[in-house]
């Protein structure tokens, strides 16, 4: 039960939620529901609707191609005031969420509630938009220029942090209604069916568009490979589509691959993913039909390829493995060591690749992996999910979103949603630039330490005493199993003590989502930046 307990800085109301953090009650005008525990919040009422449409209104030809994204924005009757959704299959080699937005300034538009699936720092230019106004806060992950203008406390509205499931969630219920939303295609036919396995600009699958193209009031797909109808297979169907704009590039394809999604080099990391690997094979995880995740941080990706030798080794063969699909787990899959990769998001070229050429490799989309409120998701069926962090603290609780500088630097991505798989590992390095990442009290609050099962580091495993089977499983293992305390103490002392806490306000500048809608925290106003980025965190 919250109670209301204090204001922001900024004079807004906060609620200490269940996980006993003071929440913003508010949200730019908006009542919001404070965390109530893991499954403690229980949805009611009918999902959002999009407005009845008619063909009468389009082109009895089926060619809804218009000249321009400037046009297109005029024929959707943009105005101030409305949400645009965007989204982040090309990563940082996205170019179309910068063009609707330059599009929407030179139309005299002001205030727009920008909701991309993710931002990275290609779309640092935005920043210029919300110093005039154009755009008036950001609902997604940030990082980079964008995620220090709103740590700093520039941006006039509250951002908001949710996982890609959480995104489905907010837009299905109606949480969120988006006006309008500009669908990034790499191949499309002038009726607006598209795909994103095919085309110079291939960059996978268009699942974190999907609900955008089901729910918005108008759809536009932009396009730089216009096909003649139809445009087989279609990921976005043309039915739910206004219009089609067709421009010279949508993004650069090469730039779905980031440092994020890179392997590791380090020595340390190498080996807290080995350890994590053994880890799996000693709780009896891996065995004939299993399935796993593997988060896109670099010692996550190289988890798989220590996975994969065991496979090997012990002729094992998985049922599915969960992507963010990488060369590394298309190579299992065209080894025949998994039956299916069923992929979120493409984090390289080899997975596009896979995608368009392997019947085993299946587009999915957060509705189907990572919705909560639905009858199930994939994400709960996983034997094991690995997965970074920015931070753990003794509780097991767990931050992916900011560091313990208070920066924000991540998005939360699919992270909340996979933690309800039967065993979640985090396999973290136990300091970044000699801060100690195993904290007394995360800074904020992203995953509750119920649903985080393992802490993997290069300086020993612990295991979360709630699990047992786990703990008795693996009495007597050769493994470097050790109390969570007494690693930090280690560190603490190798690292010359505790890091200070962030020089902090009390205004609230974003508000982090639970997987339900639910407020489970929020990250505060720096006063200053420091320093530079540090690894680690959700995609």
């Amino acid at each position: 039960m919250s109670v209301k307990s204090a204001k922001d800085g900024a004079g807004a109301p906060l609620v200490k939620n269940a996980a006993g953090r003071l929440v913003p009650a508010v949200i730019n005008g908006e009542a919001a529901i404070p965390f109530k525990g893991v499954a403690g919040h229980v949805p009611t009422g009918r999902k959002a609707a999009p407005p009845v449409r008619h063909c009468g209104a389009f082109p009895l030809d089926g060619n809804k191609v218009v000249a321009d994204v400037k046009t297109a924005l005029r024929n959707a009757g943009l105005r101030d005031g409305m949400t645009i959704g965007t989204h982040h299959h090309l990563r940082n080699g996205d170019f179309v969420g910068n063009m609707v937005l330059q599009a929407a300034a030179e139309l005299g538009v002001k205030d727009i509630r920008w909701m991309p699936s993710a931002a990275f720092p290609v779309h640092a230019p935005v920043v210029d938009l919300l110093e005039a106004g154009v755009v008036r806060w950001i609902e997604g992950s940030m990082n980079g220029p964008l995620g220090d203008y709103c740590t700093l406390g520039k941006m006039k509205g509250m951002a908001v942090l949710r996982s890609h499931g959480g995104r489905w969630q907010a837009i299905q219920d109606g949480e969120v209604h988006i006006d309008l939303a500009v669908i990034a295609a790499p191949t499309a036919d002038p009726f607006g069916n598209a795909t994103g396995d095919r085309g110079p600009s291939a960059c996978g699958l268009l699942g974190f568009a999907l609900a955008d193209s089901m729910y918005a009031d108008h759809v536009i797909v932009v396009t730089d490979n216009l096909v003649p109808f139809p445009c087989v297979p279609w990921q976005i169907q043309g039915n739910n589509v206004d219009q089609v704009v067709v421009v010279d590039r949508i993004g650069d394809p090469a730039k779905i691959v980031s440092g994020t999604t890179q392997l590791t080099k380090s020595p340390d990391r190498l080996l807290i993913a080995e350890l994590t690997a053994r880890f799996c094979d000693e709780a009896g995880i891996v065995r004939d039909g299993f399935s796993f995740q593997a988060g896109a941080g670099g010692t996550a990706l190289s988890f798989a390829i220590f996975l994969r030798d065991i496979m090997r080794e012990r002729k094992i063969k998985a049922r599915f493995v969960r992507g963010g699909s990488t060369q590394y787990l298309v190579q299992m899959l065209e080894e025949g060591l998994t039956d299916y990769i069923l992929d979120g998001q493409t984090f390289d070229l080899e997975g596009v690749r896979s995608m368009r050429e392997n019947p085993g490799h299946v587009n999915t989309s957060p509705f189907t992996s990572y919705n909560w409120h639905g009858k199930g998701n994939f994400a709960s069926l996983l034997d094991a999910t690995v997965l970074g962090a920015t931070e753990v603290d003794l509780d097991f609780n767990a931050n992916v979103v900011t560091h313990s500088d208070g920066r924000l630097l991540h998005g939360i991505g699919g992270w909340q949603n996979c933690l309800f798989g039967k065993c979640t590992i985090l396999p973290i390095p136990s300091f970044r630039d000699r801060i100690p990442v195993l904290v007394d009290r995360v800074t904020t609050l992203c995953g509750p330490g119920e649903l985080i099962d393992v802490v993997v580091t290069e300086r020993g495993i612990a295991i979360n005493p709630r699990r047992r089977d786990l703990c008795d499983k693996l009495r007597g293992s050769s493994l470097p199993i050790r109390p969570l305390a007494e690693i930090k103490a280690e560190v603490e002392e190798l690292c010359g003590g505790r890091p200070e806490p962030p020089d902090t306000t009390e205004k609230v500048v974003a508000a982090v989502k639970w997987v339900d809608g639910t407020v489970i925290d929020g990250v505060r106003q720096l006063k200053a930046i420091k320093g530079g980025a540090l690894g680690g965190g959700g995609d």
